[in-house]
């Protein structure tokens, strides 16, 4: 017999409000519709009425989990208008920032995982090098959160010698728990009975339907904007694209955990090798030639876009966000189709959805 089975846009399986409607035949879900736009904020508006260091505080604020990295692709916009070269190390600060963010937030995802998955006992160790990696981030900028570290022209703090090494010890300490836990992930049958072959976005569905970032990756695409378009120094440090062949949920937890090793052999080299020098150009309100770009950054989630047109004021003409999850979102039904309704709630945090971003 078939139902209508609806999702959302509340539900303890989600993080953030969206609705998913689930056609049914029993258990099995035979098609799928997703509807977002519960959790609008009216920022691109209210950027129109900000000077340029305002919008960056604004901007940071559209995602509490990524909040570098709009406040980075924002300046890094800005940035291009003006003609603005950022000290050398300004630009190594801000990599380590977003790379830090990058653990932050798959650690995070993995435990939201996990916890659906019904494996509490490893959710609260994911989110317990999660804690390690939040106070890293507080001692480095002052907050947990919204990290205020990007200013026109370069970073807003420097790290100290101080910092820099409880950055590596805290490093050190993640390293080897990553190890045990993707050895654990790995061979754990009960994460294997849930994720293998659950939710599967082939590679071709990937590709035809725009899918970006890790939730890409793991469907094989090899994409990336650090290595395909470097900037911020990016092409200064050695890591790799992490990719998966299986495009199911087990492939998204497992490249996750292996872009963990990578953000950490990033920061360390950012770290060893931190150039001397001043962090930015000062912080005074700038004013901006007439102008518009679109920039692009790989946040945690994949590529983020910001599309910036200035009017030779100190304050925006128009800000465009263009989000991730915005590109992983339509490709839930196609994940949803031929699975059990008791895996939706899996299946649908597994593109690590931020509908806060989306929903800007």
């Amino acid at each position: 017999m078939s139902y209508i089975v609806p999702i959302g846009p509340y539900h303890p399986s989600l993080e953030e409000p969206v609705h998913a409607r689930l056609i049914t035949d029993g258990e099995q879900i035979t098609d799928a519709e997703v509807f977002i736009g519960y959790n609008h904020r009216g920022i691109e508006k209210l950027a129109q009425d900000m000077n340029f260091i305002q919008t960056m505080v604004l901007v940071e604020r559209v995602c509490g989990i990524c909040s570098h990295s709009h406040a980075l692709c924002y300046a890094l916009a800005l940035e291009s208008i003006g003609g603005v070269k950022v000290p050398k190390r300004g630009e190594y600060i801000r990599v380590i920032i977003a790379e830090l963010e990058r653990l932050h937030s798959h650690y995070l995802w993995l435990g939201i995982a996990l916890h659906i998955i019904g494996h509490d006992s490893l959710f609260m160790h994911s989110w317990d090098d999660r804690e390690a990696i939040m106070d890293i981030l507080e001692l480095l900028t002052g907050n947990r959160v919204n990290y205020g570290m990007v200013t026109y022209g370069g970073a807003r703090r420097d790290i100290t010698l101080e910092q820099a090494q409880k950055t590596l010890e805290m490093l050190d300490k993640i390293e080897e728990s990553n190890k045990r836990l993707a050895d654990f992930l790995l061979t754990d049958k009960t994460v294997a009975l849930r994720t293998q072959g659950v939710g599967v976005l082939t590679t071709e569905d990937a590709i035809r339907i725009g899918a970006i970032g890790p939730h890409a990756r793991a469907s094989n695409v090899p994409v990336d904007v650090r290595t395909d378009a470097p900037y911020s120094s990016y092409g200064d440090f050695d890591f790799k694209k992490c990719t998966w062949e299986s495009g199911d949920v087990f492939a998204r937890v497992v490249v996750r955990v292996l872009e963990n090793f990578e953000s950490i052999k990033i920061i360390r080299q950012a770290l060893g090798n931190l150039p001397k020098g001043p962090v930015n150009r000062g912080n005074k309100i700038p004013t901006i030639k007439p102008g518009e770009y679109m920039f692009r950054h790989e946040a945690p989630r994949g590529q983020l876009s910001y599309k910036v047109v200035t009017n030779g004021t100190e304050k925006n003409e128009r800000v465009s966000i263009h989000v991730p999850t915005f590109k992983n979102a339509p490709t839930i039904p196609t994940m949803l189709r031929g699975n059990s309704v008791a895996d939706a709630g899996l299946i649908i945090a597994s593109i690590d959805p931020c509908f806060s971003c989306m929903d800007r």
